[in-house]
């Protein structure tokens, strides 16, 4: 269903730049004409950025486009065909390793087995010599490798490039994860936390530069990404939308992976589920089984599924009711599962404000296992497409 379009807001050179690709990437822009239109600026104005943006390589003119008066618009392209980006979302026990073109469009996946309770040099090594893999098949000598994108599961200083207090990754405390991939690939690299890259993914595939959502990663664990204006949204100590942290009465004095007791994750999350099957005397070993009986209608393992839906949407009507998004996006293996999102739907509308849920959507994210391999190209194509003195801060 169509969205009504939001008030357009001022923005800065850099972030019409950035609606500009976004736009031409999702077709709904291929001339200048479009682009002064839909933005809202004057001709002068797109021209100019357009110029910058053909001179840096990212736009091409292409032929010419159907007048509806006066003279022939020329057709503005994406340059898909000058490089690509070797992305790569690391979670617990695999990683899921991408090739994006240009254009922010993925070409190819694969996914390795790893552990990242091997440290970060075992780890980032394997997925290294993955990457090269993707990018051998059509680059055999490895020249038109732009830049390198990584998802880490686990909070990190964008500044630095380092996680920053993990709770499940032994060893990685301190590391220096971009210098590393930067010195490994000879090419730009960045990395942030999953659940910002999946929000970010998310986020621009359904609205490109504008709008505001948030992206839930619901899976063993669970953790959020805040888009603002098509921008993530970290915080002052890059730790905003960690939801998995926030005290529940549910959870009672539950010890958690975080040092504290009572927290959502104790009782909301897949590995959760897991533990509390187990007890029941249902022997599971993943949140893969326990989804797996719920759709099956085991009983216990439904209940547990609703419940922690529940738990979720509770803590999320807070989020939703102090932010006003126009979209609530989950993702993660718990996304598959529609008592899942009927419970988080279900509370999330008996918990806020009728205001904030009219136009709210709430639903499994379209990129599936594809957001945060497509957050990391996006973050990493904002770098190189927009990394200059001039450009504004990423919203923090």
């Amino acid at each position: 269903m169509s969205q009504p379009t939001p008030p357009t807001h001022p923005t800065s050179p850099p972030q019409h730049a950035r609606q500009i690709v976004e736009l031409i990437a999702r077709g709904e822009a291929s001339s200048r004409s479009d682009l002064s239109r839909i933005l809202g600026l004057a001709p002068s104005t797109v021209s100019l950025r357009v110029a910058e943006l053909t001179e840096l390589g990212v736009l091409h003119e292409e032929g010419v486009g159907i007048s509806s008066g006066g003279r022939r618009p020329r057709i503005l392209r994406l340059r898909g065909d000058r490089g690509s980006i070797l992305v790569a979302d690391l979670g617990g026990g695999h990683a899921r390793i991408g090739r994006v073109d240009l254009s922010g469009a993925l070409l190819a996946t694969t996914t390795i087995p790893v552990d990242v309770g091997d440290g970060p040099e075992a780890t980032l090594t394997a997925i290294a010599a993955a990457m090269r893999g993707l990018a051998t098949e059509v680059d055999p000598e490895f020249r038109g490798i732009r830049g390198v994108g990584v998802a880490l599961p686990g909070p990190v200083d964008v500044d630095t490039g380092i996680v920053d207090q993990p709770s499940r990754m032994p060893g990685w405390p301190g590391f220096r994860v971009r210098d590393w991939l930067s010195r490994e690939f000879g090419v730009p690299a960045a990395v942030d936390n999953d659940a910002n890259l999946m929000a970010l993914g998310e986020h621009r595939a359904q609205f490109g530069a504008t709008r505001h959502s948030v992206t839930v990663k619901a899976g063993t664990a669970i953790g959020s990404g805040i888009v603002v204006d098509g921008v993530l949204h970290r915080g002052a100590t890059w730790a905003a939308g960690d939801v998995t942290h926030t005290r529940i009465d549910a959870a009672d004095d539950r010890p958690c992976s975080c040092g504290n007791t009572g927290c959502l994750e104790t009782v909301a999350s897949g590995a959760s589920l897991v533990r509390q099957m187990n007890e029941r005397g249902i022997t599971v070993h993943t949140t893969a089984d326990v989804l797996a009986l719920a759709r099956d209608a085991d009983p216990v393992a439904t209940t547990l599924v609703r419940t922690a839906g529940t738990y979720l949407g509770q803590v999320l009507s807070t989020v939703v009711n102090f932010f006003n998004p126009d979209a609530l996006f989950l993702t993660g293996s718990m996304s598959s599962s529609e008592p899942f999102i009927a419970a988080v739907r279900s509370r999330i509308y008996e918990g806020c404000h009728p205001l904030v849920t009219q136009r709210l959507r709430i639903e499994a994210a379209s990129t599936g296992p594809n957001a945060g391999l497509l957050g990391a190209a996006r973050l990493v194509l904002d770098e190189l497409t927009f990394s200059s003195d001039e450009a504004a801060p990423t919203a923090r």
